[in-house]
């Protein structure tokens, strides 16, 4: 009985950790394709932010959960863009460029928010067609009663909605864009050396733009996640620092897609423990207080940045405004 009870724990921990890896994987591959252009983004969280709003309000509006998702890829693309006019063709600070957008998305939600629902920066529950449903795969229910195996597959991978499976997709998409397409030998070259980039007769400032904007729709993603997928609704502020988490997760795993999932589902594993499990019980002798794994992902974010930020180098040319000689 006890070890059903602790298998049953393992399921539930498990299916908890992919669901709220979800908004990393896609925030860690947006920051992987735009810095191994050579452009760093500090503003994935303002990105999120203002696509959780927009998806869960044209949701809203709308009735379909489908146009609310284009309407923050749509609002997220704006302000990827902001920061590519800002970062590539003024050369301004890339860094200062992504805080910036932090702070006006922050503001932003609130601001229309209040303008729009009066419920405090918040909007109106979501419910029907206007949210993401969970998906039963085929053969889930049959094969349930197969030990290990059926659970495994009936309970963890089968019956989440359909924006985690597509985060998961994106991984080895994005390994094969990278590394097996022209496009992708391009993009990790500009990111690298632009001046030869140039010099081969390739547009540094489109495959740059091109890279943004892609990030772009992926923090769109991740935010209609948010909104009208894990939750049901948009609320201030609740991106809740992971747009900083996933570039933890992206430097801890070197800017590559498949340990950068890994990392993600490590930093999703840490927020599932702490949502499921606030207070653990040590032996007996003493128990760790909630506020303390409720801290983890963030402690593991600190530890991270302190320990790898030295050790894993990042593209050559990122954080450098690229100007072509003459």
């Amino acid at each position: 009985m006890e070890n059903s009870h602790s298998f049953v724990l393992l399921l539930v921990t498990l299916n908890q950790t992919i669901n709220v890896s979800v908004v990393l994987i896609f925030a860690g591959l947006a920051g992987l394709f735009s810095e191994r252009s050579g452009i760093f983004d500090i503003g994935l969280e303002g990105k999120m932010l203002i696509s959780a709003f927009f998806a869960a309000s044209v949701s809203y509006q709308t009735g379909n959960v489908w146009v609310g998702m284009l309407g923050g890829i749509a609002a997220s693309m704006v302000f990827a863009l902001i920061h590519g006019l800002t970062s590539i063709t003024f050369r301004g600070n890339q860094l200062i460029s992504g805080v910036a957008i932090n702070f006006l998305a922050s503001g932003l939600t609130v601001v229309l928010g209040n303008a729009w629902y009066r419920q405090g920066g918040q909007t109106p529950q979501l419910s029907g067609a206007a949210r993401f449903h969970e998906i039963t795969l085929p053969f889930a229910d049959t094969l349930r009663g197969i030990p290990l195996l059926g659970p495994l597959y009936s309970d963890v991978i089968s019956g989440h909605t359909p924006l985690v499976y597509v985060a998961f997709l994106m991984v080895p998409l994005s390994w094969w864009v990278l590394y097996r397409t022209r496009f992708g030998l391009r993009l990790r070259a500009v990111g690298e050396n632009p001046a030869s980039v140039d010099t081969a007769g390739i547009s540094v400032i489109r495959l740059r733009f091109t890279a943004v904007l892609i990030a772009g729709v992926l923090c769109g993603m991740a935010g209609a996640y948010l909104s009208t997928s894990q939750g049901a609704a948009f609320g201030k502020e609740m991106t809740a620092g992971r747009g900083y988490i996933a570039l933890a997760a992206l430097i801890f795993a070197k800017w590559r897609p498949w340990y950068l999932l890994m990392a993600t589902l490590l930093f999703g594993l840490l927020e599932a423990i702490s949502n499921l499990f606030p207070n653990i019980d040590v032996f007996g002798i003493f128990t760790i207080p909630v506020q303390f794994t409720q801290a983890l992902p963030y402690i593991l974010t600190v530890v991270i940045l302190a320990g790898f930020v030295g050790k894993a180098v990042p593209p050559r040319a990122g954080g450098e405004p690229y100007v072509k000689e003459r």
